[in-house]
């Protein structure tokens, strides 16, 4: 079952499917019980859900004869499936080498020794190594690609934030 539904704080229109005890709207956040909500349209199809709630936005707009002339959200839909073009039959079209991108998108540009962004790489080493020192973090970093600069600032920076304490210079996450 789909609803369309107003909001009486904001007038903002939208679609509910099914039906629960409250429902909040998206714009404004107010809570209404749904029997409280006003409900302009309830439907089994939700294609007929979404024609009537563009309806009623397009005459807001002063709109509603010109969107009178327009087919429905399911004939749009089957027009633009129809009409789409997958992304081989493009790239070949671009005149690229369709199997040489799909190699080239399954390689790490990072090489292979690294696994994540920098940032992971450094609390992936405060999760791993127990209690470990700055030395001890910039080394298993290091190992994985990132340089021992971006490591110290990286520590700092979740340090200043409260995510990681250090005490007598060993570090732990919090």
């Amino acid at each position: 079952m789909y609803a369309v539904v107003g909001c009486s704080e904001c007038s903002h229109l939208w679609i509910l499917e099914g039906r629960s005890e409250t429902t909040q709207c998206p714009r404004c956040g107010s809570r209404r019980a749904y029997e409280k909500r006003k409900k302009f349209v309830e439907t089994e199809d939700v294609d007929h859900a979404r024609d009537v709630r563009a309806s009623m936005l397009a005459n807001r707009q002063g709109e509603g004869e010109r969107f009178a002339e327009l087919e429905s959200f399911g004939t749009l839909e089957d027009d633009v499936a129809d009409g789409v073009i997958d992304d081989e039959e493009y790239l070949e079209g671009s005149g690229l080498d369709v199997d040489e991108l799909e190699a080239a998108g399954d390689r790490d540009p990072r090489g292979p020794t690294r696994s994540g962004s920098k940032k992971e790489i450094v609390e992936r080493a405060l999760e791993e190594l127990e209690r470990p020192t700055e030395d001890e973090i910039v080394d298993y970093a290091d190992e994985r690609g990132v340089s021992a600069e971006y490591t110290r600032n990286a520590l700092e920076k979740l340090t200043r934030r409260g995510v990681v304490s250090e005490s007598r210079g060993r570090y732990r996450k919090l």
